[in-house]
């Protein structure tokens, strides 16, 4: 089918490059990402997401073929730019305002046959921006709306509303006149032709063959062309323009001097630089453990593995077991599995913090690495939090651009492909990261299809899911609806999981795939929301749960008892306390509920004991130095000193595997609790004489009901009256921990505490539930919906989104966790002898920002603690005023453009608002005021 020269004449991009005019023929464009959607279809997405494009009914009795999912991927891909064949767009001035391109454009295509395209104003050109104008010329032409708002939404966000009165109202918009019949003629015939065109290019004999989606079919189908634009769209793989991709071309050649079948090839062949993980059956004859981590199954994974092996369509995976177990071992084997039973080819795992994902980025990467190198391919991986262009592991992995596959040695390994990098990171097929971007599914934001479509073909691991609250629970749970939609294997790990959370999180996964919490045909074990049994696995299979509570086999975990002591003694008197537990060596862990604390005992620590403090309020370069240096200590096969005393905070509970010889903590809820006692005697290892029962302190509970107010404002009160209550002064291990929990989390258990035992325990409670309504209800504000199955569309999928969340990593993941938002600067010295590098300790000379890359100076970061930014707003221009002054230049570098400088001065201080600060490579940063009388006030 030839294309009259007022078809071909069409432009998509236009640009002024190297001393030369360019321009983009739409058609070259639309076949570029007809090409490359189909290409990514074939090639990119999964097993599972080509099986679920094909479901024709929600309850996936019916399917269409394979050739009829690509036929409509390819009319999306030719179709998604047809609102560029208007008048309204081709108008449009160039982003540089050449106007001599912009003028020689409009002759060619008045020369083509547009008639008085340059004497006709458009007043309301705007009203119909390309993909609206898109989705009204598709509508128009009978493309159901499930698919016509996917052209809509191609740039981020979905109309409301089916764009049903565009044409009418905007007229002029596009066929250049309101009224006049001869001028709108050729714009009638080009738009049907080019829709014509992209009709036959696909496949379709007539539009009425375009079928409808799902939601959640749509939802991918958006988010794949997204990316699919995204790439045929850019002219390099790089900035350094390297390797073409989709380039524009001189302003003297036409469509016809493109082959664009070269011309695809050839840029696919640049950018598909990563090897396509084949998932493999894992054997349970030979132990998986044994040749993967070299050590033999214990009875929990051996019982567990088998068991995944066993089903048939995997949903949710949830493993109950003691803290030092193996459950990330658990995890990476049921990824194998789960990925060949169900066809996934890439894995997500979150988890709580940057500390525990760093630590964990570590074992997935040895992990994939023995993948890579058994297929000789290789893989790239993402660690995605917000510090992890600081991670030296992670940055010294090669990039995917810089690797010649043709040659055999350069296989096997882990890369990092930058490509994928900003909104396009959770696309990479194997990531690491922080939970926030798992919740992040459920937040209304733009391009947030683009999340899903990464998610969408993963196994997807969330370590850790006892420690997120009722507010990020609900995030969680409308992410899992979604996860449910497409049929993503989820494994999910905890120690301590309330059985409510577990209950909530199985029926979150039968809500998004079935529509229904209790779908018809559901099978379950009686009373399976009710067991308490630990170690518990719990296996959605389709439609049927199963529980296994019986791991035959003897384990090299004996069951053990863990001494619990209630002391309440002031930071002087419990450091010393502390000091004469390991007088004969031994390591002792403290781990508290605030900074401030952290900071305040640290001070009463001797000299002469080796130390470290672990919170959150150090530089990002000496908290990943101090991470590792206590892994390297205290971790696995660390070389532990004969005597140490490290303080943490909450950083220490959770999915680090280091091993203390006896543990202080202040109270909290008991599932934390016992996430901290998982750090006492974690290892089989010599301990001291002294230290060879594992003890427990608590403290902060100066009598019942009374815990003090830094541990009540962390914490709910209720939960530390309950936890207070049922710890006893002996906890066996594991056999308690769930008995524990429940306890702690089921309200039932109330009626066993008398009001003399706990006065105010029935207030508590009646202001905890009030608080989980309200954070419940406070959730829902900017979630997207649920998935919905028969005839809806995408259509106000995002209405009302959350403002400046689109382009503010930081506030979309404070939306999701609920915290107030902070200020991250870069924390220099600055004395009037020059400006310097904060040193990590007191005996380093300071470097002179000077002799230092911006890359060094911009790891320098810092958060600063939410009380002394009360007005953020008024605490941003104070700091952009002082950074202007200082760092003039930094706008102008590509590492410290937007970033605000705290100066402090020789003595490691500074004035913010009312509040005084202070840096001590020893402590951190803290921070205090005056009050009235004079007197400091933290």
């Amino acid at each position: 089918m030839k294309l009259h020269k007022n078809v071909t004449a069409l432009w998509a991009k236009k640009n002024f490059e190297h001393d030369e005019q360019l321009w983009l023929p739409l058609v070259i464009h639309l076949t570029d990402a007809k090409n490359t959607i189909n290409w990514l279809y074939n090639h990119w997405l999964s097993d599972s997401q080509r099986q679920l494009l094909k479901y024709t009914s929600p309850d996936e009795t019916d399917e269409r073929s394979d050739e009829d999912v690509q036929k409509l991927v390819k009319f999306l891909g030719f179709t998604h730019d047809i609102g560029k064949a208007t008048p309204a767009f081709q108008k449009k001035r160039s982003y540089i305002r050449d106007d001599y391109l912009d003028d020689q454009l409009v002759e060619k295509l008045i020369r083509s046959g547009f008639s008085e395209l340059d004497e006709s104003d458009l007043s309301s050109a705007r009203a119909s921006p390309h993909a609206i104008a898109g989705e009204a010329i598709l509508e128009h032409y009978g493309v159901p709306n499930s698919v016509g708002a996917i052209i809509g939404g191609h740039h981020g966000s979905p109309a409301q509303e089916a764009p049903r009165k565009q044409i009418v109202t905007y007229t002029a918009n596009y066929y250049l006149s309101d009224t006049d019949a001869e001028i709108q003629k050729i714009w009638k015939q080009t738009q049907k032709e080019l829709f014509d065109y992209g009709l036959k290019l696909s496949g379709y004999q007539s539009v009425e063959e375009v079928p409808m989606v799902t939601q959640p079919q749509a939802v991918i189908l958006e988010g794949l062309l997204i990316m699919a634009d995204w790439l045929a769209s850019s002219e390099y793989l790089t900035n350094d323009e390297d390797a073409e991709l989709f380039p524009l071309i001189p302003l003297n050649e036409s469509s016809e001097d493109v082959d664009t079948v070269t011309r695809f090839q050839n840029a696919i062949n640049n950018w598909n630089s990563t090897g396509e993980w084949v998932p493999q059956q894992v054997s349970t004859t030979n132990d998986p453990y044994k040749t993967r981590w070299g050590f033999k199954a214990r009875p929990v994974q051996a019982t567990i593995t088998k068991a995944i092996s066993e089903t048939r369509d995997p949903g949710m995976i949830i493993v109950e077991a003691p803290t030092g177990l193996g459950k990330t071992e658990i995890a990476l084997v049921a990824a194998e599995q789960l990925a060949y039973i169900d066809g996934e080819d890439g894995v997500f795992m979150g988890l709580p913090t940057q500390s525990t994902t760093n630590a964990m980025f570590d074992r997935v990467n040895d992990w994939l690495e023995k993948l890579a190198k058994s297929q000789d391919e290789n893989f790239s991986i993402k660690l995605m939090h917000g510090k992890a262009q600081f991670n030296k592991h992670y940055q010294n992995l090669t990039n995917a651009v810089n690797i010649d596959d043709a040659d055999p040695k350069n296989l096997g390994a882990v890369t990092v492909n930058s490509w994928f990098s900003g909104k396009k990171s959770i696309l990479t097929k194997f990531t690491v990261g922080t939970i926030d971007n798992l919740l992040l599914m459920a937040l209304k934001q733009k391009h947030l299809f683009l999340r899903h479509l990464g998610l969408s073909g993963k196994v997807v691991i969330i370590d850790e899911v006892h420690a997120y609250d009722a507010y990020m629970n609900q995030y969680l749970y409308r992410a899992i609806n979604w996860l449910g939609a497409y049929h993503v294997p989820i494994v999910i790990l905890s120690a301590t999981l309330p059985k409510e959370k577990r209950n909530a999180l199985i029926t979150s996964y039968l809500k998004g795939r079935y529509g229904k919490r209790s779908p018809k045909g559901f099978e379950a074990p009686a009373n399976w929301q009710d067991t308490e049994a630990y170690p518990l696995l719990s296996v959605l299979d389709g439609k049927k749960l199963n529980q296994v509570t019986e791991f035959a086999g003897r384990s090299d975990q004996a069951p053990f008892g863990l001494q619990v002591n209630r002391i309440n003694l002031d930071d002087e008197e419990l450091m010393q306390a502390v000091v004469n537990q390991i007088a004969n060596g031994g390591i002792a862990g403290i781990i508290v509920n605030t900074v401030k604390r952290a900071q305040a005992l640290a001070k009463f620590v001797p000299q002469s004991i080796d130390f470290m403090l672990l919170h959150s309020s150090f530089l990002a370069p000496t908290r990943e130095m101090q991470e590792e240096k206590l892994q390297q200590a205290i971790g696995k096969n660390g070389q532990r000193p004969s005597k140490m005393i490290v303080i943490g905070t909450q950083v220490l509970e959770q999915s680090l595997d280091i091993d203390f010889d006896v543990l202080y903590t202040d109270i909290a809820p008991m599932d934390l609790i016992l996430q901290r006692a998982g750090r006492l005697h974690r290892h089989h290892i010599t301990r001291p004489k002294e230290l060879q029962t594992p003890q427990l302190f608590v403290m902060g509970i100066s009598g019942p009901g009374e815990y003090g107010d830094a541990n009540e404002a962390v914490y709910q009160k209720y939960l530390l009256m309950k936890t207070d209550h049922f710890l006893g002064k002996t906890i066996a291990i594991p056999g308690d921990i769930s008995v524990l929990v429940q306890k702690v989390y089921d309200q039932e258990s109330d009626a066993e505490i008398t009001a003399d035992e706990m006065p105010e325990l029935d207030k508590e409670r009646e202001m905890f539930n009030d608080n989980l309504k309200k954070e419940r209800d406070k959730a829902q504000a900017f979630q997207v919906g649920a998935p919905r199955y028969r005839k809806h569309t995408i259509h106000g999928w995002l209405d009302r989104t959350k403002p400046n969340i689109d382009t503010d990593e930081q506030r979309a993941n404070a939306t999701v966790r609920d915290i107030k938002e902070t200020l991250e600067v870069i924390l220099l010295q600055h004395t009037s002898e020059g400006d310097f590098l904060v040193t990590d300790t007191q005996s380093d000379k300071p470097k002179s920002i000077q002799n230092i890359s911006s890359q060094e100076i911009a790891q320098q970061v810092i958060r600063v603690p939410s009380p002394v930014t009360p007005d953020i707003d008024r605490a941003i221009k104070h700091l952009e005023t002082l950074t202007s002054k200082y760092y003039p230049d930094w706008q102008a570098d590509v590492w410290l453009k937007g970033a605000l400088a705290l100066p402090l001065d020789k003595n490691l201080s500074a004035d913010l608002g009312d509040w005084h600060l202070n840096y001590s490579s020893r402590f951190g940063l803290s921070y205090s005021k005056e009050d009235d009388n004079g007197k400091a006030t933290l």
